[in-house]
């Protein structure tokens, strides 16, 4: 922790708010560089942004520009990392380098739990989560995002895990690290684009108050380590698990073909997926993430009550 603003700039309005004790919602940035199209990108994350105030709480994307941390974007920072072929992904691992290098870089949902912890954020809210990748048992491709989740106290909204992943054995991981996996108004995991996945989360959550009060009992008994907070995708903007299943698999075996793998394939597989589903995945994905802003707001509400 030592000389710690020599490597983090928090923005002054979320520095305010979070002296006041108001409430504050930390945001991703990978999102935006890596996650999708543009402009749809640079749109989605000042529209999220826009959500998060609307309902009472404090938007801080996180992001690295010039080897800093930036808690809290401006708009002309959203829209070079959503326009710059420059900005490296950045997880645990890539941290040290890219800050060492002064380089530029999107945090993807690790990266952000370590950043949001360290300016004091506990509530974020992203897309999905990584996890185990499907063949992991040849690949051993599992996501940094579940070591992080297991350390870093920080909860995570999202739609659940990836639906591109393993889900039954992303339960198991989490499991044994000790994340509760809690459904929001709902007992089944979602997958994503889907509001139905097969596999039951761990506890019901039924409200934002509900919420509050579980993070508080896990953060005051020192039981460090993240909540993963699973919440449906509407279900307007749903795609049926089977249709989207059907699709993952072709995107799936395309990339083997490919030889593509690590941190390219998931921007492989949701740009891959995008095309095969005439852009329904695009649209699902926005309408999620707006979802859980409207809920992560909610939640760091109650939570700073």
């Amino acid at each position: 922790m030592k000389n710690l603003e020599k490597y983090l700039e928090i923005k002054a309005e979320v520095k305010e708010a979070l002296a006041a004790g108001k409430p504050v919602v930390a945001l991703e940035s990978t999102i935006i560089a890596h996650g999708m199209p543009y402009p749809q990108n640079i749109e989605t994350a000042l529209e999220i942004e826009d959500i998060i105030r609307a309902n009472g709480a404090v938007p801080a994307t996180i992001g690295i520009i010039d080897g800093k941390i930036k808690i809290g974007l401006t708009k002309e920072e959203v829209e070079f990392l959503g326009e710059s072929d420059e900005i490296v992904k950045v997880s645990r691992r890539d941290l040290p380098v890219v800050l060492a290098e002064k380089k530029h870089g999107a945090t993807t949902v690790a990266g952000t739990m370590i950043a949001a912890d360290l300016a004091g954020i506990k509530i974020f809210v992203t897309g999905g989560v990584g996890g185990v990748h499907r063949g992991a048992e040849k690949s051993f491709d599992v996501s940094a995002d579940l070591e992080e989740l297991k350390k870093t106290s920080v909860a995570v909204i999202a739609a659940g895990a990836k639906s591109i992943l393993d889900l039954g054995l992303t339960l198991e991981k989490l499991e044994s690290f000790g994340v509760p996996v809690l459904g929001y108004q709902t007992e089944e995991l979602p997958a994503f684009y889907s509001r139905h996945s097969g596999f039951n989360c761990d506890y019901k959550l039924e409200s934002p108050e509900h919420t509050a009060d579980i993070l508080k009992a896990k953060w005051e008994l020192g039981l460090e380590g993240g909540v993963l907070i699973a919440n449906p995708v509407p279900e307007a903007d749903e795609i049926e698990y089977s249709v989207i299943n059907e699709k993952i698999e072709q995107a799936l075996a395309e990339a083997e073909e490919q030889g593509i793998s690590g941190k390219k394939l998931t921007p492989f597989l949701l740009d891959r997926i995008k095309e095969i589903t005439d852009g329904q995945s695009l649209e699902t994905n926005i309408a999620l993430v707006r979802n859980n802003a409207v809920v992560g707001a909610k939640i760091a509400k109650a939570f700073s009550n």
